[in-house]
This record gives structure tokens, sequence and C-alpha cells, in this order.
């Protein structure tokens, strides 16, 4: 069993290349929808993936597997429009620094 999945997030059909991550459409709800999911300690670590906006998102995610997943980000008022699920990969860590 995998320690971690990693998701990765692309724009989808409605991103307008135009306007910055957080002033896409519905950018309130989907903060809050993520936040939840990492307060809730699905989401380990997540962000952009680039300079500045970034070109994707990258989630670490800590699930029982991709089906859960999957379901979970199902609910992402960004789900299939906004952002779409590229891909879900499982993530076995081998190296873990001592330190933080």
């Amino acid at each position: 069993m995998p320690d971690y999945f990693l998701v990765k997030h692309a724009p989808g059909p409605a991103w307008d290349p135009s306007r910055p991550r957080r002033e896409q459409d519905r950018w309130d709800e989907h903060a809050a929808f993520m936040d939840a999911l990492a307060e809730e300690g699905v989401i380990v670590l997540g962000g952009p993936v680039g300079e500045g906006d970034g070109d994707y998102a990258l989630l670490v995610v800590q699930v029982a597997d991709e089906a859960e997943i999957r379901a979970r980000l199902a609910g992402d008022p960004w789900a299939d429009g906004i952002l779409r699920v590229a891909s879900v990969e499982p993530w076995s860590v081998w190296l873990r620094s001592g330190r933080g």
C-alpha cells in the first residue's frame, strides 16, 4: 500500500487563461472545499507547480485508494469544469528528513 497518492489537477474547459488562479470563477468555494480536505487530513500538501500560478496543481493526499480521492474531489466546485483530475498516482516515500 502506498504512503500517499499524488493528484495532478490541470485546467479544465472552463478555466479562463486570461485570469490568475485566485480570480477564476468560484475561487472562494473551491478554496473552502480544499481547506476542509486539508483540515480533515486528506490533503497533506498542495499547490501550483511552476512559476507564478503554475501550469497545474499537485496534491499529496492520504486516502485508502484512488477511488476514494476521486470520489472526494468530485464534490469540488471546480471539478471537471475549471479543474480536472489529470492523474492520480500512488506514491511510496522512501526518503524522509528527520527535520520538520
